[in-house]
C-alpha cells in the first residue's frame, strides 16, 4: 500500500483515473453476454469510488479541525 493522498489536486485526479477506468469497463462490455459476477464487479467498483470520496471527504475535514 501506498502513502495517503494528501494533496486535493491528486485526490481529484485519481478519482477521474478510476471513473475513466469504469467507463472503459463498461464501454467493453457486451450487453447479451454480461452475466451476474460482471455486474458485481461494476458495482464493487462504484463502491470502492465512493469509498474513496468519502475517506478524502474525511481526510479534508479531520485537517481543517
Amino acid at each position: 500500500m501506498g502513502s495517503p493522498i494528501q494533496n486535493k489536486n491528486t485526490q481529484v485526479d485519481f478519482l477521474k483515473h478510476r471513473l475513466n477506468m469504469f467507463i472503459d469497463v463498461l464501454d467493453a462490455i457486451d450487453p447479451e453476454e454480461t452475466d451476474l459476477e460482471d455486474i458485481d464487479r461494476l458495482i464493487s467498483m462504484l463502491d470502492e469510488m465512493e469509498s474513496k470520496c468519502r475517506e478524502f471527504t474525511n481526510r479534508e475535514v479531520s485537517e481543517s479541525v
